[in-house]
């Protein structure tokens, strides 16, 4: 079933702010898409931050792999 996370950065951590399987998955994708929020797909990270709690820390150790995403989005909706 397909999982969607959403995650915000503040100015000192990371949190998970939504998330949802099936079609609360489709609806938090389409609004992003709607919203010109950029979207990365990795399975892997979606089903160990999908574990989370909501409005939760990002785990330390998976960390280092979100900033690089956000770097990679933040640069991709830059461009």
């Amino acid at each position: 079933m397909k999982k969607a996370v959403a995650i915000k950065k503040f100015v000192e951590d990371i949190r998970v702010v939504g998330k949802g399987e099936g079609y609360i998955a489709l609806k938090i994708i389409e609004t992003a898409k709607e919203e010109g929020i950029p979207i990365y797909e990795d399975k892997k990270l979606a089903d160990e931050l999908y574990e989370v709690e909501l409005y939760d820390d990002v785990p330390e150790v998976l960390v280092d792999h979100v900033v690089k995403v956000l770097d990679f989005l933040y640069n991709m909706k830059k461009n």
